[in-house]
């Protein structure tokens, strides 16, 4: 009752001489409260931004999202990027997220001729919007054949969605990979996921810094998702979200042609070379 005495707008009296006869100002929130709905509509505005300019950092993300009428600071965009785990490409220090205390792998990939389904594995975690919060999808694809062996959606970054997925792939291919390669992120560098992969004679591979480049498949793969579904359909919760990528993924895997590929589908190239699997 008494913090409802306060005016804030009192054209004499400061909120400081009101608080003396009123109330302890240090329980005084004097910050309008965040608007979730108003962040996830900047986060929608955000995310085509960086797949589209992912060497943008926080104040030109700033600007691009002002000059398409929303009006946010760069302090609100860096503490987004932080919420949806993206990061800008260029150099500077300390980009990656990860844990201090995890090891990092060395990059196995350069000079390697990868020629054949199951000899490399690839994962990433990508940043999904929705009109009522976000979602995290991490996938296992296979680099040969660029097929989504598994998937997996959270609403949090932790590392249990991750290695579900990955065991996920090891029983839809029935095999482990020779390599899996991922960028430094903390779910990847953590003991559980480099300790899951090991146990079953994987070798572990881990991007470079600021090196996008080096696990290319997925990140086309995301641009492809996101411009070919995620965008146009604007989903409204988890539940909806997940029975439309299924849909999309399943299209992606048997239906969706590469030139790549020889104008075959992810699906039909993986399944040649694993005895059993239906094409």
């Amino acid at each position: 009752m008494r913090k409802q005495l306060i005016d804030r707008g009192h054209p004499q009296l400061s909120i400081r001489r009101q608080a003396l006869v009123s109330a302890n100002r240090n329980r005084l929130d004097c910050r309008a409260p965040r608007s979730s709905e108003e962040d996830a509509r900047i986060c929608g505005a955000l995310d085509p931004i960086h797949l589209k300019r992912p060497y943008f950092g926080s104040r030109r993300l700033a600007d691009e999202l002002r000059a398409n009428g929303l009006q946010v600071g760069r302090d609100r965009v860096r503490r987004l990027m932080r919420q949806m785990g993206i990061r800008a490409i260029y150099a500077r220090p300390r980009t990656s997220i990860q844990a201090q205390d995890h090891p990092v792998y060395p990059y196995l990939l350069q000079g390697e001729t990868i020629d054949r389904p199951n000899q490399v594995w690839c994962s990433d975690i990508t940043y999904i919007p929705m009109r009522r919060g976000f979602a995290y999808l991490v996938v296992i694809m296979d680099w040969q054949s660029r097929a989504i062996l598994s998937w997996r959606l959270s609403n949090t970054l932790d590392t249990s969605f991750c290695l579900d997925a990955l065991r996920a792939a090891a029983e839809t291919a029935g095999t482990w990979p020779k390599i899996l390669n991922t960028d430094q992120g903390c779910q990847f560098t953590s003991k559980a996921w480099i300790e899951l992969a090991e146990s079953h004679g994987v070798r572990v591979s881990m991007d470079g810094k600021r090196r996008w480049i080096d696990n290319v498949m997925v990140e086309r793969f995301w641009r492809s998702l996101k411009y070919e579904d995620v965008y146009l359909r604007e989903y409204q919760d988890l539940v909806e979200l997940e029975a439309g990528l299924t849909a999309w993924i399943d299209f992606y895997n048997h239906r969706r042609r590469h030139q790549g590929l020889g104008n075959k589908t992810p699906w039909s190239v993986w399944s040649a070379s694993a005895p059993g699997i239906a094409a």
